[in-house]
């Protein structure tokens, strides 16, 4: 398969269970919309800057899982105070990265590919590295989402160390993330975005015991 019809796959791929995943899951996104709006004062989304394909700056989707604030990392911590009685739940479901099927349907990202990065981060990246990882859109899961999943809790570990959470963010787990992003970059076709998205799945139903990850 060329590039050409392989990009054109994995965009109709994208296209199919993106329309198809809003429409079967639209009363718990109305449920969870709901139970947010409840739950304290302000917007059901939350959107934040993100580095897109090419370096395209575009606005993500999340459900708002944090009280509203002016200020706070850029990274999250179990724990967090910031963290609201329904984010707490959300984010250890993950169902709140779920408003992100409107992005893929957008063309802003896809369903399988690196985490697009906020631009602080993003700068960080070699510039090797930075170029070959923005080739591609970013997507909802990748094999380092997978490995990374419980990640707020390792985050939390760190600052009980009396680490800070950023630094080490930085320093350990963002090096390791780029190893992934770069073998998808070189590897991925539409057999192994459905292999990705099934072991996805798989990751979230399934009991997590204390050293495993969790993606930001």
């Amino acid at each position: 398969m060329t590039g050409l019809a392989r990009a054109a796959a994995k965009r109709a791929l994208d296209v199919l269970l993106a329309a198809l995943g809003l429409v079967l899951l639209a009363p718990l996104l109305a449920f969870i919309a709901l139970r947010i709006k409840r739950d304290t004062p302000g917007p059901v989304f939350f959107r934040q800057e993100r580095v897109g394909r090419g370096g395209r700056l575009f606005r993500i989707h999340k459900f708002r899982t944090m009280r509203t604030t002016d200020g706070g990392a850029q990274i999250t911590a179990a724990g967090d105070a910031r963290i609201t009685a329904s984010g707490r739940w959300l984010r250890r479901a993950k169902l709140d990265e779920l408003p992100q099927l409107i992005d893929v349907l957008k063309g802003d990202m896809s369903l399988v590919g690196p985490r697009p990065e906020v631009p602080r981060y993003m700068a960080l990246y070699p510039d090797a590295v930075r170029r070959e990882v923005l080739a591609v859109r970013p997507g909802m899961t990748d094999l380092a989402a997978i490995e990374f999943r419980d990640e707020e809790r390792l985050l939390a570990a760190a600052h009980d160390r009396g680490d800070d959470p950023e630094s080490v963010y930085v320093r350990e787990v963002l090096p390791l993330k780029q190893r992934y992003y770069l073998d998808y970059v070189r590897r991925h076709n539409v057999a192994g975005d459905l292999r990705i998205i099934a072991r996805t799945l798989r990751a979230l139903f399934q009991p997590r015991g204390d050293d495993e990850r969790r993606t930001c």
